[in-house]
């Protein structure tokens, strides 16, 4: 049986802000693990430290202490520029609000990352992950001009175009309806397993963490349930 690989390591992550009475532990202390090809949900109310836990691990916020570590490097450690040239080559992006630049077309939209980086977009992977998610025909529309599920779709598309070892969603879900919101999931959980991704999402909802292969709850910063497995 072909052993898992350990694909994202956070060990004792700490995050605070203010001082005295007015001190937020923002993310306390937590350590998780993720496997190659995981789908994992952290769920937890609004404050819990999901969205603050999400940065670090994307390398878009420093931790105060703790390390992370993603396919072997530790993140928090690079300099600036190093740190988002690794960000664009191993880390695909889903935010809430789609993050889509207005003046470009959805083919634009979905090869940023690759062009910043100063290569070539694989044309048929590009058309291949746009037929999977139904925005084949709409490769030269603005954002405007789509729904917010097909813009959503285009966000997944854009995390999906670089090839990214690990795709990390915040809310994905969370201004779509409860049918679009499935429709997301599913195309999610396809895209992870045809392109080998490996899925971490922060949601409040908890039908829609039920998705996921597993579940990690956060409350006050800190892990509280679910299992944040290879720990020690």
């Amino acid at each position: 049986m072909e052993k898992t690989r350990e694909i994202l390591k956070a060990r004792n992550l700490k995050k605070y802000y203010g001082s005295g009475e007015s001190l937020v532990k923002a993310v306390d202390n937590i350590s998780l693990s993720v496997n190659e090809g995981e789908f994992v949900a952290i769920v937890g109310t609004s404050g819990s430290g999901k969205s603050t836990l999400l940065h670090l691990l994307g390398g878009l916020d420093y931790a105060d202490e703790g390390e992370v570590i993603i396919d072997g490097m530790d993140v928090l450690k690079m300099k600036d520029e190093e740190q988002t040239v690794f960000r664009r080559r191993k880390i695909g992006f889903i935010f809430q609000n789609y993050n889509l630049l207005a003046a470009s077309n959805v083919y634009k939209n979905v090869t940023l990352p690759i062009r910043l980086d100063g290569n070539r977009p694989d044309e048929a992977y590009i058309d291949m992950i746009l037929k999977l998610l139904g925005l084949e025909d709409k490769k030269g529309r603005r954002p405007n001009q789509l729904s917010g599920g097909q813009q959503q779709r285009v966000a997944i598309a854009r995390a999906l175009a670089g090839k990214p070892a690990i795709i990390l969603a915040d809310e994905p879900t969370g201004n779509l309806d409860s049918k679009t919101s499935a429709e997301v999931m599913g195309l999610l959980h396809r895209s992870g397993r045809e392109f080998h991704q490996t899925i971490l999402m922060i949601t409040h909802n908890e039908e829609i963490a039920q998705m996921a292969d597993r579940i990690i709850h956060l409350e006050d910063g800190r892990v509280v349930g679910g299992e944040a497995h290879g720990t020690k």
